[in-house]
């Protein structure tokens, strides 16, 4: 395997494990903190170590007129309203909804991809993978579910439009953010979001529950530089080389890292819809990359250098 492909694949893992453990971290720093602000000086603080890597890199900051839209579509799209949406919503449904809800996006990656994207081919075996993968998320919560529609049904739609706004922006920066740096692709849209969150936060949420102990602080310093600046950047980059639609299934592979961290962290229950469901998932992943793994291998028995 190339070295480019063992990036690649290194990448997918990392951004995978990280985004499966912020389920973690963010519960553990809502114990001491409001939502909206946390987020807040999440990004902002975030925004600062992207801003020593851009100097230390010494890149340049794209400031084209195409890329100033990105920034802000970034800003408000995939920070502003997606997360204040799920931040919201998780004081009305429970986790394991909020993750089956939000496994939405690889549908809405289908979609967006299908509508804006007409060079970006959609295989069956894709779209039956994302379909398996998706049955797995919805097994794993299974016994959790109690849902109620009365109660839930604005918190539940709320998930929702935050899934498909992300799978919107993801196609957009697919389309046009190309010529991006991922490091540029993260600064300002972070300022943007860390900005209006910290103010929102002190604007509709009660500053007097605010505690800045370790446990605050040690949740908003790992989601800041991991849960955030690697991560997302590690996305933006993976963007450019990795097909849209199989990127999005690591929406799938998060909730079952969550499960296995919340088992062995917090010695929650681990039952064995969990162990089938997981497996669903991978069986998913696997099925939704057939076609690259069957021309790898052949090219491989050839002996042809695999080109992806």
């Amino acid at each position: 395997m190339s070295n480019e492909k063992l990036k690649i694949a290194g990448g997918y893992a990392l951004i995978s494990l990280i985004w499966g453990s912020t389920w973690l971290a963010i519960r553990i720093g809502l114990d001491s903190l409001t939502p909206i602000v946390s987020a807040g000086i999440r990004f902002s603080l975030a925004s600062i170590f992207v801003l020593g890597l851009i100097k230390i890199n010494k890149i340049v900051l794209q400031t084209d007129a195409l890329s100033i839209r990105l920034y802000f579509i970034l800003g408000i799209f995939a920070f502003v309203i997606p997360y204040g949406l799920v931040y919201w919503a998780e004081q009305f449904i429970p986790s394991g909804l909020a993750s089956i809800l939000f496994a939405v996006l690889p549908f809405g990656v289908i979609l967006f991809s299908w509508l804006l994207l007409p060079d970006n081919k959609i295989f069956a075996y894709q779209i039956i993978g994302v379909i398996v993968g998706f049955s797995g998320i919805v097994i794993i919560f299974s016994e959790d579910l109690r849902i109620e529609f009365s109660d839930y049904i604005l918190g539940m739609l709320a998930v929702l439009i935050s899934g498909l706004i992300q799978a919107w922006v993801a196609v957009i920066i697919k389309k046009h953010g190309k010529h991006l740096h991922p490091l540029s692709m993260n600064f300002i849209p972070l300022i943007i979001s860390g900005v209006v969150m910290t103010a929102a936060g002190f604007v509709f949420e009660d500053a007097s529950s605010w505690v800045f102990n370790s446990y605050a602080l040690g949740s908003i310093i790992y989601l800041a530089f991991f849960g955030t600046v690697i991560a997302f950047t590690t996305y933006y980059w993976l963007l450019k080389k990795v097909n849209i639609v199989i990127l999005s299934l690591n929406t799938f592979i998060t909730p079952v890292i969550a499960v296995f961290l919340g088992w062995a962290v917090l010695n929650e229950k681990f039952s064995v819809h969990a162990l089938a469901g997981s497996a669903l998932v991978l069986i998913g992943i696997l099925f939704a990359n057939l076609r690259p793994l069957i021309n790898y291998i052949v090219q491989q028995r050839r002996k042809i250098p695999f080109h992806g």
